[in-house]
């Protein structure tokens, strides 16, 4: 059951829709079902007689008391609105039901407490099977405003009692942290232009993939606008200094005028005082110089993400957990950026469905995720996909992913919980569609037998707790191709089986072979590194190769995708 809580100023207007035939003919049998006082308020869909304006008359019949104080000026956001619907799948729910539903969800949000005889006046109505709505006057009868502080909060803790008591299907609890969703009236505009999404939703992807890639406040407000997206900073009158931003889609406008979302409205970690916390202003000369190596970052982007499900299965501190979570959303954003293969579009799902697992009521320690999140940014300058170090790098991410949702769940966070098991799904998906052609090859270039002996031997003196298993895996091949692979590029299988396997337990491993392949893929060429090393001490310069400016999940910059 879903309540979505709002504020206007038309009485009248809110009415006409409640008992009109909607915006495409889907209203039938519009009625009340429950009233402030079902025998003072007027309904237009059982009386004949009754009217709008005289159920709006009634409504607001403190309002214009209150009026009449304030000296012909009314009451700023006068009308509360909350439709509540229940889940695909429920059951059917009677008028009676409906009526129990609305007076417990004005009671707990403080429109009209039980008992209260000058409590605010307020009318449910119902014009579809399955949802109603909620509509009030914002002032009591002794002249106050109501106390509808987390009104919206209190309204779902109320539903999810409702869906119990009821038999309706449990949804997940919320924690004031969800982006607010595209109204209908927003939905309705972009099905008619045509879009794949309402323009809140588009904008709110395009600001979360241009922060995670950018290094300072001004480069996001650059980048944003060199997509095409309008950018309005407000500036605080006192200090002439920018205190916040609105955005606006390319073409997206009312009455000629563009339709501006403000960062906060996108998303509460979009707001500029959280982007000014992990984007601070500063010289994007400051920008480190990438590596000679194209793999080089993907092998950093890799290591930092283990060390961050570390972090998250193991830190006792919830802010630095919080903090790796939040950078972890900016690498997703950037992996999916910097992969071109055909399992990109799954990266792309993920990153937009941890969107939702990144924040939490726990404030986010952002300075102890520093490398996580310099590991993301560098990956989204990357010029060279190295096949399978990336593919480690997706193993890595889905475990990540997994470990987050646990780390949600044991805290109550469902919302976040459901999103960060979304984003693994993707994740697996995406790790499937470009690892298994890459480990069927691997098992196909297997080494011969007496090499596969001499490195089960390794194995068996490496990791004797775990070597049967090992061996048992069916990648068990593939592991030994690599392994044949970095004994050439300069490194000791014996001594790097032991290494990597010290970087995480293999017990709870399903396919402990198949883990080591990618921890050992993921390792930096001892070759390469030597030469860099070498390149430091006679100081020759290292020219790096240039690199581009990133771009965002939209392929077309100034054009959003339509359905033609």
């Amino acid at each position: 059951m879903v309540p979505d809580v709002s504020t206007g100023s038309s009485t009248l207007g809110l009415i006409n829709y409640l008992f009109g035939k909607g915006r495409r003919d889907e209203h039938t049998d519009p009625h009340i079902v429950a009233a402030w006082d079902m025998t003072g308020a007027p309904d237009p869909g059982r009386d004949p007689e009754a009217t709008y304006t005289q159920l709006a008359r009634r409504l607001d019949h403190h309002v214009d008391l209150r009026t009449r104080e304030l000296g012909g000026t009314k009451p700023p956001q006068h009308v509360w609105h909350c439709p509540v619907r229940t889940a695909p799948g429920d059951r059917y729910l009677t008028d009676a039901e409906w009526a129990e539903v609305a007076r417990r969800v004005v009671a707990a949000t403080g429109i009209a407490p039980e008992g209260d005889d000058r409590a605010c006046r307020w009318i449910a109505v119902r014009h579809a099977d399955d949802h109603i709505h909620i509509m009030a006057s914002t002032v009591r009868a002794d002249g106050r405003r109501p106390r509808t502080n987390r009104d919206g909060w209190r309204a779902q803790r109320e539903c999810r009692k409702i869906e119990a008591e009821f038999g309706l299907r449990r949804l997940k609890s919320g924690d004031l942290t969800a982006p607010r969703t595209p109204t209908g009236a927003e939905r309705a505009k972009a099905e008619r232009q045509g879009l794949e999404e309402p323009p809140r939703e588009w904008l709110r992807e395009q600001a979360y993939a241009v922060a995670a890639a950018v290094r300072s406040i001004d480069e996001y407000f650059t980048v944003l606008q060199s997509l095409g997206i309008q950018v309005r900073p407000r500036i605080g009158p006192e200090t002439g200094e920018v205190t916040g931003y609105s955005l606006a889609a390319p073409g997206d406008t009312t009455s000629g005028k563009p339709v501006w979302y403000g960062g906060s409205k996108l998303a509460p970690d979009l707001s500029y005082d959280r982007l000014c916390e992990r984007l601070p202003t500063q010289d994007l000369a400051d920008r480190p110089r990438p590596s000679a190596d194209p793999a080089e970052p993907w092998h950093r982007a890799e290591t930092a993400i283990r060390h961050a499900r570390h972090i998250v299965l193991d830190s006792g501190d919830d802010a630095v957990t919080q903090g790796h979570l939040d950078a972890f959303g900016d690498t997703l954003h950037n992996l999916a950026l910097a992969t071109h293969g055909a399992h990109r579009a799954e990266l792309q799902a993920a990153a937009r469905a941890f969107n939702r697992a990144r924040r939490s009521a726990i404030r986010a320690d952002h300075q102890a995720a520093t490398a996580l999140r310099e590991a993301a940014k560098e990956l989204a300058y990357a010029t060279h996909d190295p096949g399978g170090v990336a593919i480690a790098l997706v193993f890595a991410a889905l475990h990540l992913a997994r470990a987050a949702a646990k780390w949600h769940e044991q805290r109550g966070h469902e919302q976040q919980a459901a999103a960060a098991e979304e984003a693994f799904r993707h994740l697996q998906a995406g790790y499937q569609q470009a690892a298994h052609p890459v480990l069927a090859d691997l098992t196909r270039r297997a080494p011969r037998a007496t090499t596969i002996n001499r490195f089960e031997q390794d194995l068996r003196a490496a990791l004797p707790d775990h070597a049967d298993r090992v061996l048992a895996d069916p990648t068990w091949p593939a592991l030994t191709t690599t392994l044949a692979r970095t004994e050439t590029a300069g490194h000791n299988p014996r001594r790097l089986l032991a290494e990597v396997a010290a970087q995480r337990e293999l017990d709870t491993a399903e396919r402990p072979a198949e883990v080591l392949n990618w921890r050992i893929t993921a390792q930096p060429n001892r070759r390469t590194q030597a030469a860099r090393r070498h390149s430091t001490r006679t100081g020759t310069p290292v020219t790096p190769a240039l690199q581009p400016t990133p771009t965002t999940v939209s392929d077309r910059p100034a054009e959003r995708s339509r359905h033609r």
